[in-house]
């Protein structure tokens, strides 16, 4: 490390400059009319932009009658009615209330019905100015708060409530993480500054990486979710590469070596083991850019990006700081931490429990594998049967918060009003005798067929040639019986009406049709994503390891652990065994979205350990050891780092779990598990059992694949006694293992 000061003051600079052109640029969200490409939902937004129409923010005030109150007819009721018309008219911040009385909005049995209105403005910022008119709508309820319920409901006021219960839960989720992680690495360490630097190293890669965002949003928009999800991985992988690459320095000084000499044989092997790991990270966070889908697309590029930083920090000024501390890194050491450490290890710094463990599992390997791979189908069976929907208001968010009583009340007495279809028409002229009387036929059969009871609503935009069609869909919040309407509309009432029309487009959205044109769009994209990541995986470990046997083992345990963390997930969230001890009671389903995105963050995220492993199980063996040997001294000497790495991975991960967003509940509880399972049943028990049974043959590189370039980059690690012998591979006609 000669230049050492100068790799330090380019990282700091590269971290410096990434945040100025972030700043400079700014962050690109994802439009409304890019959340679904190539689908009927994104064409009406991407209708309405064109056109330059803003949406704006629709609300609703329920009025309705308690038991025994005044009923739509009576003077009480209609009185009622008329204040909150004058009430929310007096805040200024609306348009054109209109009583139920001239839009016939009135239930049934007349003991509801709905003051509708809009509000001024951008919808984007409407729930940060909707207050006034909350407020004014109180003021109504506390004047009939006997006999009458007066309740708001819309796009702004759903906004406000979830952004103020939640906006607070997710940041401090986010800020805990840290102070969780420096915490482990401090019980791991012992050490103040040995537990600080791979934190300082992560937040730093995070800032870069936030930065870096906002210049790739002018290509690819950014999302609140994309930006949660790489402060995530970025914490996960950040913290784990430098542990990895730390913990080997330190094991190396401990052997005798000065700090120059350990960094050297820490970058040889750790350092590699990094690279190898972080490009298959990237790899598989690239599967996400398959789907289509701009959230997808979002979360990984944003999480591809913050991996990437963090393995080139970690391999370039991780070194360089530990070059210019030396010994000093194991300042601030903690005496009463540092006893809780020695405790379960030997005087090699080896875990006695994984020694013991790993005796019994090299003894008998075959029983090994059919315990633990019979212990992981198990857990995974469930997944089988496993259902996936887009959650319902009432499952997100459960009934702590009023706004969702008011959701489920109005869609009771008003079917669909809550979340309409929307059908868009664009035409050359939106006013030719032909189209208008398509629209009326198109409202009165949307009606007839059975897709909705009405009012079926109509909006012309003149100028702009384009109508909207608001169409409340029989079925209201049951996704199943919504979806049932929406497709009576698209393949019946539609093709009658608006289809037969030349020059006429008439996509159909809304919510109901979101929900399914994202789910349809997910399904399309399993199987690329699915074959672009294990496909790639397989490659870079047979590249990287030269052994055909590593690359098949290595997909197989990864997909036992993901098939591991599908079985939890559903037997958690959907039979709900367990389910009350995260709050996750009567969900009945897992988020449509999970599944895939749970893949590729699992598939890359578990690599971590098992490149790590297995690098250090084929480095002993290249020094001479013997198969079962190696096996024993990789895993045995990886066994505090992997533990360490993953215990912080699964209290960052739980720390979601205990968000009251189920979705979030979810994801949290599916990756903590998946990555506790990684670590221990497959990394612990099933990755040496199959190697110790596989023996000389997990080397093994068939003749036809000699051609591959040889990637393993071998180093000579001298510290094992005696000359190493030469390891033949079966089937090759050249040492596979060779020092």
């Amino acid at each position: 490390m000669r230049h050492r000061w100068a790799a330090v003051g380019i990282w700091m600079l590269f971290v410096v400059l990434a945040m100025v052109a972030g700043s400079a640029t700014g962050t690109q969200e994802v439009k409304d009319s890019e959340q679904l490409p190539g689908t009927e939902t994104g064409r009406t937004m991407q209708i309405i932009e064109d056109a330059g129409l803003d949406e704006p923010a629709g609300e609703s005030v329920l009025v309705q009658a308690k038991d025994g109150g005044p009923k739509a007819e009576s003077a009480d009721f209609r009185a009622a009615v008329d204040q909150v018309v004058k009430a929310v008219q007096g805040t200024g911040e609306v348009t054109a209330p209109a009583s139920p009385y001239d839009t016939d909005t009135i239930s049934e049995d007349g003991r509801s019905a709905l003051v509708q209105f809009n509000i001024r403005g951008d919808p984007e910022t409407a729930g940060d100015r909707v207050q006034p008119v909350l407020d004014a709508v109180q003021g109504v309820q506390d004047k009939h708060e006997d006999t009458l319920l007066i309740e708001e409901i819309g796009d702004a006021s759903m906004n406000k409530t979830f952004d103020d219960a939640f906006g607070d839960d997710f940041k401090q989720a986010e800020f805990s993480a840290v102070p969780i992680a420096f915490g482990i690495l401090l019980i791991a360490f012992g050490a103040l500054v040995a537990a600080l630097l791979p934190v300082l190293l992560a937040i730093t890669a995070i800032m870069a990486t936030m930065g870096l965002m906002g210049v790739a949003s002018q290509f690819q928009p950014m999302s609140e979710t994309a930006n949660s999800v790489m402060l995530l991985v970025g914490l996960a992988v950040g913290v784990d590469y430098c542990l990895f690459y730390l913990r080997r320095e330190r094991e190396e000084r401990a052997k005798g070596r000065d700090s120059q000499s350990a960094i050297d044989v820490a970058a040889a092997t750790s350092g590699r083991a990094v690279l190898i790991s972080g490009v298959t990270v990237i790899v598989a966070m690239c599967g996400m850019l398959f789907t289509g889908l701009s959230e997808f697309e979002a979360m990984g590029l944003a999480s591809l990006m913050v991996v990437a930083v963090a393995m080139v920090g970690s391999v370039t000024v991780l070194p360089a700081l530990l070059s210019l501390l030396g010994e000093r890194v194991e300042k601030g050491r903690v005496p009463f931490l540092n006893r809780i450490k020695r405790g379960p290890t030997n005087e090699n710094g080896e875990s006695r429990v994984w020694r013991a463990v790993l005796d019994k599992v090299l003894r008998r390997p075959k029983a090994s594998i059919v315990l633990a791979a019979g212990v992981l189908a198990a857990i995974a069976v469930p997944a089988v049967g496993m259902n996936t929907a887009n959650l319902t208001l009432d499952q997100e968010f459960g009934d702590s918060l009023p706004i969702v009583q008011t959701y489920e009340r109005v869609n009771s007495e008003f079917p669909g009003g809550s979340d309409p279809a929307r059908v868009v028409v664009k035409a050359e002229d939106i006013n030719a005798g032909p189209v208008r009387s398509a629209i009326s036929d198109f409202r009165a059969q949307a009606v007839s067929e059975g897709a909705s009871k009405g009012p079926v609503e109509v909006e012309t935009h003149d100028k702009e040639n384009v109508a909207t069609i608001e169409v409340p869909l029989i079925g209201g919040s049951d996704q199943d019986k919504a979806e049932k309407s929406l497709n009576i509309l698209r393949d019946q009432v539609r093709p009658d009406t608006l289809d037969k029309v030349e020059g006429v487009e008439a996509p159909i959205g809304g919510s109901v049709a979101g929900s399914k044109d994202f789910n349809d769009q997910l399904v399309g994209a399993v199987a690329p994503v699915f074959a672009f990541v294990v496909i790639f995986a397989f490659i870079l470990m047979l590249l990287s390891f030269r052994s055909l046997t590593i690359a098949v083992t290595s997909i197989v345990l990864n997909l036992l652990s993901v098939g591991a963390a599908y079985g939890i997930l559903t037997m958690v969230f959907q039979h709900g065994w367990g389910a009350g001890l995260v709050g996750a009671e009567g969900i009945g389903a897992i988020i449509s979205w999970l599944p895939l995105f749970l893949f590729v963050i699992l598939f890359g995220l578990s690599m971590d350990y098992h490149v790590f492993v297995v690098s250090r199980i084929r480095e002993a063996r290249m020094t001479g050891r013997s198969t079962a040997d190696a096996i024993r001294h990789g895993v045995i000497t990886t066994a505090g780092v992997v533990t360490s790495a993953a215990v912080i991975m699964v209290a960052v991960f739980a720390i979601f779990g205990t968000l009251s967003m189920q979705s979030m509940k979810q994801m949290g509880v599916g990756l903590a598990a998946a990555v506790l399972i990684d670590a221990t049943i497959i990394r612990g028990v099933l990755l040496p059992a199959v190697m110790a049974l596989l023996d000389d043959r997990n080397w093994y590189l068939p003749k036809w694949l000699h051609w591959l370039p040889d990637m393993t980059h071998d180093e000579e690690v001298a510290e094992q006694p005696g000359p190493p012998p030469q390891v033949q591979g079966h089937g090759t006609d050249e040492p596979t293992v060779r020092v």
